[in-house]
């Protein structure tokens, strides 16, 4: 019996047991990485995740593996969330930006990169995700523009930068405190994106110049 069966499109599956092992390293690396930086030890990832360094190794052959991973979960996660907002935009361009930004809230954990600064994803498949997230979220504000439900200036950066602001609660808050926190920031975002009395906003990093600065620090 091999250790595999074909999936999808003829590539491998991977066993319960090998998928359930993971799992469990990528929401341990999340959590460690949240808590340690993206220098975490491994063997630390490993512990957390209840495996052998061995197993980690398996799936997952060095650190840049993981840490792209996570990175590529984050991202399917935001274009996920957009696609979800995008089938609703149509009826209620308000409610699909405030139902996406709730998802990401309620699965910020997957997010932890690049929340807490992390290394800007270079792999093919990184760059390719990332690119997808701004034309979705303009789409999604094309929605709410057409029938004057937004202020014209608001952009995709404004959506991404929110998210992430509401993502990062304030530090030792018990959990049912922060989400209530962060939704509750949402809906105030979500209520000032209406044109009635909006005033003039000021200009907007765009997402080249933020991502200077989620690099980690290289000395």
């Amino acid at each position: 019996m091999t250790s595999r069966s074909a999936g999808e499109g003829g590539r491998p599956r991977l066993r319960a047991d090998a998928a359930r092992n993971r799992a469990q390293i990528l929401a341990a690396a999340r959590t460690a990485f949240r808590e340690l930086g993206t220098a975490a030890p491994l063997d630390e990832i490993a512990r957390r995740a209840g495996v052998n360094i061995a197993t980690l190794y398996r799936r997952f052959p060095d650190r840049n593996a993981l840490v792209q991973q996570v990175v590529l979960d984050g991202f399917t996660l935001v274009i996920e969330a957009a696609h979800d907002a995008l089938d609703v935009a149509p009826q209620d361009p308000l409610a699909a930006i405030e139902r996406f930004l709730l998802r990401l809230v309620e699965e910020r954990d997957t997010l932890v990169l690049p929340l807490i600064g992390g290394p800007v994803p270079t792999a093919r498949e990184a760059v390719e995700l990332k690119s997808r997230i701004a034309p979705l979220l303009e789409e999604l504000l094309a929605h709410a523009r057409a029938g004057g439900a937004i202020r014209p200036d608001a952009t995709h950066m404004d959506l991404i930068t929110t998210a992430a602001l509401a993502c990062r609660p304030l530090p030792y808050l018990p959990e049912e405190q922060a989400a209530a926190l962060a939704t509750r920031h949402v809906h105030i975002f979500v209520d000032g994106l209406r044109p009635t009395g909006a005033r003039r906003l000021p200009p907007s990093p765009t997402l080249e110049e933020l991502s200077v600065h989620l690099q980690p620090n290289r000395s």
